[in-house]
């Protein structure tokens, strides 16, 4: 779509300002660039987990989060940012249903707060009890900057080294532009 035209792509935008005037609706990033004439807004901002797949398995969720039961409270966005969230593998990410795990984003049901590399120790952790060495799924690899809060920006931060896993994506259109 963007090859065609029918999308224009803007990146590194991050939204400060929405202006309201005779020609619409403006968009006005940090660094003063402005997308015009803006007839639609869809923030994408969090999502919901789809387990319908699951159903057939024997799984333990959260009931707020919708995320693996043994790691809701040490991922709760109301107590934590995605910097302070600690390492988790094998152990928490373990379901009822025997051999069966949920990984990386998922994982996280609803919280905001996943960073890649958590995902990347999940997925080691789990392989490494797959494979029997139950040793080294045992053993906390993640090693995060220690930048106190996530600000949540992706590539935006990457001078002050943000550990976040994606940058947020907003999407625009009379005639769509995607923001991201």
């Amino acid at each position: 779509m963007i090859d065609e035209g029918v999308v224009d792509l803007v990146t590194g935008f991050r939204v400060a300002e929405f202006q309201h005037g005779g020609d619409g609706l403006t968009l006005v990033a940090e660094d003063g660039r402005e997308v015009t004439n803006v007839g639609r807004v869809f923030a994408l901002t969090g999502f919901r987990p789809d387990t319908g797949m699951l159903r057939e398995l024997r799984i333990d969720l959260d009931p707020t989060l919708e995320a693996v039961a043994g790691i809701a409270s040490e991922i709760d966005p109301n107590i934590h940012s995605c910097g302070s969230v600690s390492a988790t593998g094998a152990r928490e990410l373990a379901q009822p249903e025997q051999g069966f795990f949920i990984v990386g984003v998922k994982s996280y049901g609803r919280a905001p707060t996943f960073l890649a590399l958590t995902g990347f120790e999940q997925v080691r952790s789990v392989a490494a009890h797959l494979a029997g060495d139950h040793e080294a799924a045992a053993r906390n690899e993640l090693s995060l900057p220690d930048t106190g809060v996530c600000g949540g920006s992706g590539a935006f931060d990457d001078n002050v080294g943000s550990c976040c896993a994606a940058p947020q994506t907003l999407q625009i259109g009379a005639r769509p532009v995607t923001v991201g």
